[in-house]
């Protein structure tokens, strides 16, 4: 039984080493290339002011801006390096957001307009999409950093759970990220 713990703990690690190692190199390559894009991403094609957005920070693709309406397959115009995504009030319960490999996402999750308060954030592929640094600051705004696979390419659908402080039960989804993870395409 013993072998069985042991091959599951360097699974484990070899998977945190990869994406740790691939990601801070990547995300740094990606905000010293040039100056930084915000050109905020809508869910549709056409630019209509809405209180969330997806913003990319540093960019290593030629399109530069992260789409977070882009389909899985899309080239060029997913984000790389940096991108910020902000949940707001009254904003959509769902939401797509397409990156390259290595790309360090920031949710931001503003205080409900409901009674309900924002609890965790989790991860379906954490493979692929690493859900770290959960905080909820005394305003009720909720704060996580989610860190893509560096090499390997696949989606995962990111949950923040939310539930009222004085009811009994558990949390129930209130917002999913749908997180493609693109890779670069190879040459040769």
């Amino acid at each position: 039984m013993r072998w069985w713990v042991a091959g599951w703990a360097v699974a484990g690690m070899v998977v945190l080493a990869s994406c740790g190692g691939s990601s801070g190199g990547a995300s740094g390559a990606g905000r010293s290339a040039g100056p930084s894009s915000s050109t905020p991403a809508q869910g549709s094609s056409t630019p209509a002011p809405a209180p969330s957005s997806a913003t990319p920070t540093g960019s290593g693709t030629p399109g530069g801006s992260a789409s977070a309406g882009e389909p899985s397959g899309a080239t060029g115009r997913c984000a790389a390096g940096h991108a910020q995504v902000t949940v707001s009030p009254g904003d959509a319960p769902t939401r797509r957001l397409c990156v390259r490999p290595g790309t360090v996402v920031s949710l931001v999750l503003e205080p409900r307009a409901d009674d309900r308060r924002w609890t965790a954030v989790n991860s379906s592929a954490p493979v692929f999409v690493v859900a770290s640094g959960w905080q909820v600051g005394p305003d009720g705004t909720a704060r996580a950093s989610l860190r893509s696979a560096g090499t390997r390419g696949g989606s995962a659908k990111v949950t923040a759970l939310a539930k009222a402080p004085d009811v009994a039960g558990a949390a129930r989804a209130a917002f999913t990220l749908d997180v493609s993870v693109v890779p670069y395409p190879k040459e040769g």
